[in-house]
């Protein structure tokens, strides 16, 4: 039975991975749990799964976590804020940390997951496209398994499965579309959040839902694919794929093409991060090429589209680039949820406040510099 750790458990990520133990309890383990300010879906998952510790990020609601759990026989140990959530990932003897912490701020936790020996189910792209500089080495040094978590680089990853080194060619990520994906590229300037959030295919949170729909879900995953896999940006391509059943492809050396297929459901991917090497038995529904039909193609539209070619040409830059670029999505996907700033204004900003820091850029970023650049890109988005 493995012991693991979820970051970031009251959410999408968080809620599925408990899933999976329900349905695989032989199987695995819960140590901790770290959560935002969902108090009462905390308390339910307390209740449920028992954890020895817990971190609560909202500090101002411990006081209704602990009324929320009074009465429940097992009582964790109960921490708050940033610090609790770094101790909850590195406490104990859990073998694997799901990182679902959405954004930046599951840098730190990871970093002190790593630290502390345990392997990282990465569920939290963000992470190591802000700080691939610092979490890679850490990774080397302390021996831990960095297993990505979510679909597509999953499929690339189990696609890898028995490809000698120096194999791999090409990667090939596919991408919904999102929610206007059909839509004339003239029509975004009029659309509403409401619209942005009804994603054709995923259940997801409101953060990625929007990415998807500008597709910088898409071009951090290029970001990620580069590190995780050591590819360079010229051999990592982006295909259209209507239906979410190939999750990604790879080529190798003599041109054959490898691709990982499933109904759109993230389960998968995060059990085989949690099972690697092992493949577990499960009763979800099998995929059914008959049902499924069609699988199309087609290449993106960059008019419609401007976040992708801006991530490519943030990655090739390096240094903290990635990081100001993840920095200024977030918060202006933020500004966007908030009705603050239209749908095209996403894009507008973030260019913006990359060439803004372009000159600041860095080629070997330290930590500390790299938690600097991402405050930095936070208040310049309110200027550009």
């Amino acid at each position: 039975m493995k012991a693991i750790t979820i970051l970031g458990s009251t959410g999408s990520i968080g809620t599925q991975t408990l899933d999976i133990v329900t349905h695989h309890p032989d199987q695995f383990r819960v140590v901790g749990l770290a959560a935002g300010s969902n108090v009462t879906l905390l308390a339910e998952q307390i209740r449920t799964f028992k954890p020895e510790i817990v971190a609560l990020g909202n500090e101002t609601k411990l006081a209704e976590l602990k009324d929320a759990i009074a009465s429940c026989p097992h009582q964790p140990q109960i921490l708050v804020g940033q610090s609790g959530i770094c101790e909850v990932a590195r406490y104990g003897d859990a073998e694997s940390v799901v990182t679902g912490i959405v954004g930046c701020a599951g840098l730190l936790p990871t970093i002190a997951a790593i630290e502390a020996g345990k392997d990282i189910a990465l569920a939290n792209k963000e992470t190591l496209i802000a700080g691939a500089p610092v979490v890679l080495p850490l990774v080397k040094k302390h021996q831990v398994k960095l297993l990505p978590a979510d679909s597509e680089h999953s499929a690339i990853f189990q696609c890898l499965q028995g490809v000698p080194e120096g194999g791999l060619r090409r990667i090939i990520l596919t991408a919904s579309g999102g929610s206007f994906r059909d839509l004339p590229v003239e029509k975004l300037s009029s659309v509403t959040v409401k619209d942005a959030l009804k994603h054709p295919n995923w259940s997801m949170g409101q953060k990625i839902t929007i990415d998807s729909a500008t597709l910088m879900n898409k071009g951090l995953e290029v970001i990620e694919a580069h590190y995780l896999f050591d590819l360079d940006y010229d051999h990592i391509d982006i295909v259209i794929h209507p239906q979410s059943i190939i999750h990604s492809l790879i080529e190798v050396q003599d041109t054959s093409v490898l691709a990982q297929l499933g109904w759109p459901d993230m389960r998968l991917p995060l059990l085989y991060a949690l099972s690697w090497p092992e493949r577990i038995y499960t009763d979800w529904k099998p995929l059914d090429l008959v049902k499924a039909g069609d699988l199309t193609f087609r290449e993106p539209d960059h008019d419609k589209y401007p976040c992708m070619q801006l991530a490519y040409a943030v990655g090739r830059a390096g240094g903290l680039m990635p990081a100001v670029l993840n920095a200024a999505n977030e918060q202006a996907v933020a500004l966007f949820l908030n009705e603050k700033i239209g749908f095209l204004d996403i894009p507008r900003k973030i260019e913006a406040v990359c060439d803004r820091f372009l000159s600041q850029n860095t080629s070997e970023p330290s930590l500390d510099d790299i938690l600097a650049a991402d405050q930095w890109a936070r208040q310049a988005i309110f200027d550009c």
